[in-house]
């Protein structure tokens, strides 16, 4: 019997060879030929993969199964980026991008993105719909993509190419390499090892090399997967700013010129104040759940209206394509700006910062202090729990149900629980806890004035959580 498929907070994603094999790609493309061909007969869908084990393999699958049901596909033969996708959807008029990845998780999964023609996530309705589509087998013709091109049924497109020139009608490249501001940039073996290289040539470059192991360690861009990175900028004291980037590149990192790690909560706030207060742009901010208070408080100076979403970059989305949004963002490190498309795109994020830095002789730092002079100084970190699925619904259903009354000693002056449960405590101190949406952890998200209390706030939580 065919397992159950469930597009989680972003798309679906599984154990290769166990849960993600052939033949359930094979079924989510016959579902989405499905639903593209219902809403347009002449449907269109552009193809990638990230630099994830199998990622050509089964991009080659998903292919097969668009040309046989009838959808004009493009593809690229070289890896890409998410937000590659996301750009050639939109500019190619597509109906849908498809891209194979499974972002930050560990190295034993790959996964199935759906983007929209508008240039982002598929709207949560609709990826319900292709969810409700998938049939309980498909059987496909196989035939490879040089088969496929010289049958004239695949066009064959360079998405680096197309991003590239993006960024060149966007931003003052030659400026920015000009300055002497030296940029390092960790790949984390993921899908912008090639194109950020290619934009910044005099950056330094870690991980950018192409390696389907990782090394063993999830390309997630926190500070504990970036060790080797942030020794290195310790070490050569000659790095102005430190990029980093996920396994599609949608997602985020910063380390400043002392190799002290930037979460994406002080990103969204910097990416705020220099889209404002330099660029002049306006527009609403809409952040996820999970995402620091001290974006209300920034955004209350500016006078910036704040909207807040469920966890997941789709939700955020829906309000991009649909209204006037300065900046989106998720405390994962997903962020998107207006004068882009409605996606996360850490390569771009990392660019904006860079460009105003740069060209206006300021360090990071400088930047951070501006924002602290008018929210104050806070840290920020997560605690990841592995539990058994009873241990962590039995703290989740404590959480709902009002057990904590404390945490870490201090009272809990009031509760928020729009996806998760944040606990509001004194001095402006919070922990948020939230089953993971597409991994079996529980995470406990800790703020408070500095790092070291944060991380005092997260051990007492996990004593009080697991006893």
């Amino acid at each position: 019997m065919s397992i159950k498929i469930k597009f989680g907070t972003d798309g679906w994603r599984g154990i290769i060879a166990r849960d993600f094999t052939n033949a359930n790609v094979a079924r989510v493309a016959k579902a989405t030929a499905d639903w593209v061909l219902k809403t347009n007969p002449n449907a269109s869908i552009v193809v990638g993969y990230d630099c994830r084990f199998g990622g050509y393999l089964f991009s080659q699958t998903v292919v097969n199964v668009l040309i046989q049901q009838g959808v004009k596909v493009y593809f690229d033969q070289h890896f890409v980026s998410t937000p590659m996708i996301s750009l050639a959807a939109n500019k190619l008029g597509c109906d849908l991008g498809i891209i194979i990845t499974a972002s930050h998780n560990p190295p034993s999964y790959n996964g199935y993105k759906l983007k929209g023609g508008h240039g982002g996530p598929l709207l949560v309705k609709y990826i319900e719909e292709v969810e409700a589509m998938i049939p309980e087998e498909h059987e496909v013709v196989e035939k490879t993509i040089d088969e496929l091109v010289a049958e004239g049924k695949l066009e064959l497109t360079d998405l680096e190419d197309m991003y590239y020139n993006h960024v060149l009608e966007n931003f003052d490249i030659d400026a920015i390499n000009d300055s002497g501001f030296v940029v390092g940039y960790d790949a984390m073996f993921g899908a912008g090892q090639s194109i950020l290289p290619r934009l910044l040539p005099q950056a330094d470059l870690m991980h950018c090399d192409y390696n389907p192991s990782f090394y063993g360690t999830a390309p997630e861009p926190i500070a504990k997967n970036l060790q080797e990175f942030e020794n290195y900028i310790k070490q050569t004291r000659h790095i102005d700013f430190g990029l980093c980037t996920d396994g599609d590149a949608d997602r985020i990192g910063i380390y400043d010129g002392k190799g002290t790690f930037i979460d994406a909560h002080h990103i969204i706030l910097m990416l705020i104040y220099v889209l404002h207060e330099y660029k002049e742009l306006r527009g609403k901010v809409v952040i996820a759940f999970s995402v620091s208070d001290k974006v209300k408080k920034l955004c209350e100076h500016f006078g910036i209206e704040v909207e807040v979403t469920k966890i997941g970059f789709k939700y955020i989305c829906e309000k991009m394509i649909t209204e006037d949004v300065l900046v989106g963002g998720e405390e994962s490190g997903g962020i998107a700006v207006k004068g882009h498309i409605p996606e996360r795109d850490g390569i771009w994020d990392g660019l904006v910062l860079i460009e105003y830095l740069s060209t206006n002789g300021l360090k990071l730092t400088d930047l951070i202090q501006d924002i602290y002079d008018i929210v104050g100084p806070f840290a920020y970190n997560r605690l990841d729990l592995h539990l058994k699925e009873e241990q962590k619904l039995q703290i989740v259903e404590n959480c709902r149900s009002g057990v904590y009354k404390t945490f870490g000693g201090v009272a809990i002056a009031r509760v928020e629980d729009i996806d998760g449960f944040k606990f509001h405590l004194a001095n402006e101190e919070c922990i948020m806890i939230r089953a993971s949406g597409t991994e079996p952890v529980l995470r406990v998200y800790g703020e408070a004035a500095n790092a070291a209390r944060v991380n005092e706030l997260l051990e007492l939580v996990r004593k009080d959580l697991l006893g």
